[in-house]
């Protein structure tokens, strides 16, 4: 890896396969299929409850949790979770019983991807939660997932939330607790991905920043004195099945930079196509870089 302490202890390539909005249901079903059967290592939707894009379309949406919990029956083998569930639509005390209960219908095979829920035109839409402190709200939230993921009783005094001898059981099947995806670009949460994560999920645009925030990311674990090389690295790139190869080649550039969490989200009027050429001809070429 020639990224810049990045791409974690095992240097091993694992390919996602994602479809988050605009399709039917019936579209998620086959999605998940194919990365079933194709052999993907994971399998991913994503958690908004509106358009987060700035054109005023109106995608079709469905609850990520809800579909997580399907997804973890329709599939077997492949790994599954959403990149990422935003802190801020639940108590983090609910999210987390959420979790455990995924992590049991899929046994054992739920990847925890979170991130603080930045989409202020949610915010203003559904009058959910605050915007304000966003990444205050998120550690502390994370922190009492973790431990009531881990701990017999609970409890926790913060600026935003509290735990008073909390019981919550049974425990994830994953031990301690499902791999933590976190998704962040700015330095206030590299520092909350270089606390907790074991994969950072790059959440903004561009090879040449993302590299700049992984160096951002380097220096706060050696600033809390954990070993970089324990938090690997995600990156979702766009394939509409058009250009296969021209994919590959882009993900062999960000695989050079230290990415080895490599998701390839479906798009375009055809997401189901999309997943059927990613299977057929990105997926074995992405296969030899591991």
């Amino acid at each position: 890896m020639s990224g810049p302490g990045g791409g974690g202890s095992d240097s091993g390539v694992r390919v996602g396969l994602k479809l988050s909005r605009g399709a039917p249901i019936e579209s998620f079903r086959e999605v998940w299929r194919i990365a079933d059967e194709a052999g993907f290592d994971h399998c991913w939707a994503f958690d908004h409850l509106a358009t987060t894009g700035s054109d005023g379309r109106q995608p079709v949406l469905f609850e990520g949790w809800t579909l997580l919990a399907a997804m973890a029956e329709a599939t077997s083998r492949v790994r599954i979770g959403l990149l990422v569930t935003g802190m801020i639509y639940r108590h983090p005390a609910l999210l987390a019983k959420q979790a455990v209960t995924v992590d049991h219908l899929a046994g054992g095979r739920l990847e925890f991807g979170i991130g603080a829920g930045w989409a202020a035109l949610e915010h203003e839409m559904f009058g959910i939660g605050s915007p304000d402190h966003l990444v205050g709200r998120f550690s502390e939230g994370l922190q009492l997932i973790k431990l009531l993921w881990t701990q017999d009783r609970s409890n926790l005094d913060g600026h935003y939330y509290r735990l008073s001898d909390a019981v919550a059981n049974p425990k994830p099947v994953q031990k301690p607790h499902p791999p933590i995806w976190i998704g962040a670009s700015g330095p206030l949460m590299l520092r909350v991905v270089a606390r907790h994560a074991d994969v950072w999920n790059w959440a903004g645009e561009g090879l040449d920043d993302a590299v700049a925030a992984g160096h951002e990311l380097t220096a706060a674990c050696q600033q809390l004195g954990r070993d970089p090389r324990t938090i690997r690295w995600s990156v979702q790139l766009s394939f509409d099945g058009t250009d296969p190869g021209g994919t590959v080649e882009e993900v062999r550039r960000w695989h050079a930079a230290g990415f080895n969490e490599l998701v390839v989200s479906c798009a375009g009027p055809d997401p189901v196509r999309a997943a059927e050429v990613a299977a057929e001809k990105i997926l074995p070429p992405l296969r030899e870089l591991g």
